[in-house]
């Protein structure tokens, strides 16, 4: 039965976790250090106690964890697989890439692999040019792919449930900085809650701004300072990248007639490109050119106060939109 918990993001991913093992016997959790240490970021803490051996750690292997991961998939399991950074994830392209996104096509839809690759990106003081790359776009280029980036720990609970459950694999893209957060109230053991779709967060009739994952949060607060200035900004969030809710889209920024792409990944080749390409191509009268708001295009500083000064934050946001919007 549903019931209501308050929970950070990291706790809604462990209760996520904790109600799949229970109600899905064939699913298994593993990766490096998820099982008896309960993970880096403590997100799968009580799952080795609780489920045993289906919760297990694995030699420092990306190439073996998300291989293993597909054949266990073919053969009837679904795997929840982790990958302590996303940056590590490259090491495994050719698993992913290759292997799980073409299981279905190349047996004529006779397998499946219902498998969910859980990772986290983003910049955190510190993390420096190998442990903060932002690679969705990598990802969404690939057919056969599910990819989403939850930023509350409703969605952090309630895509979870729903990627195990898809037949196809799916990448739970999440943000450490998001894991520690303040505690909200979150429904948990609902039904599993359909795949995709778009939803806004804040209504406005001046300029869209469209966002995902961490950055939601920072333009939902760049929109408050830019109310103040007599600017009402629509904010769209998309935690579901593929697929992608792309009417919602094209509904919001054809009313407004303005619209903003936010994202911490890098501008160039950025999954903003796309949005923009599709409002583009659908023929939606707008009163000025778009614009993508991003990192730019160099690699992240280990200095936290270097790192800070190059990912978009609301004061950069707001500025961004408000030129968008006063031209």
């Amino acid at each position: 039965m549903p019931e209501t918990r308050k929970l950070n993001y990291g706790e809604a991913v462990n209760a996520a976790l904790h109600r799949l093992m229970a109600e899905l016997p064939e699913t298994l959790v593993y990766g490096e250090d998820v099982g008896l240490p309960g993970g880096v970021f403590g997100v799968t803490r009580g799952l080795r106690k609780q489920f045993g051996d289906r919760a297990f750690d694995t030699p420092i292997s990306e190439s073996a964890i998300l291989g293993s991961a597909v054949g266990a998939a073919m053969m009837g399991r679904r795997p929840i697989v982790e990958i302590m950074w996303a940056d590590f994830s490259l090491v495994a392209l050719d698993q992913i890439v290759n292997q799980a996104a073409n299981v279905r096509y190349v047996s004529g839809g006779r397998l499946t692999a219902p498998m969910t690759i859980r990772t986290q990106q983003g910049n955190a003081p510190g993390a420096c040019a190998q442990h903060s790359q932002c690679l969705e776009a990598l990802f969404l280029h690939v057919p056969g792919l599910r990819v989403c980036m939850p930023s509350t720990p409703q969605d952090a609970y309630d895509l979870l449930v729903t990627a195990v459950h898809c037949d196809d694999p799916v990448l739970v893209i999440e943000n450490r900085t998001l894991y520690f957060g303040a505690k909200e109230e979150v429904t948990v053991g609902g039904p599993v809650q359909p795949m995709g779709g778009a939803r806004v967060r804040r209504h406005g009739s001046d300029v869209t701004v469209v966002a995902w994952g961490a950055m939601t949060a920072r333009v939902l607060d760049a929109a408050e300072a830019l109310a103040a200035d007599g600017i009402e900004v629509e904010v769209l969030e998309t935690p579901w990248l593929n697929p992608f809710d792309t009417e919602a889209v094209l509904a919001s920024a054809g009313r407004t007639g303005r619209l903003a792409v936010v994202h911490e990944a890098n501008v160039t080749g950025g999954f903003g490109a796309e949005v923009v390409a599709r409002v583009a191509g659908a023929g939606v009268p707008l009163l000025a050119p778009p614009i993508r708001v991003g990192a730019p295009d160099v690699r992240m500083p280990a200095a936290p106060i270097l790192a800070q000064a190059l990912l978009p934050d609301a004061d950069r946001i707001a500025g961004e939109v408000r030129a968008l919007v006063k031209g």
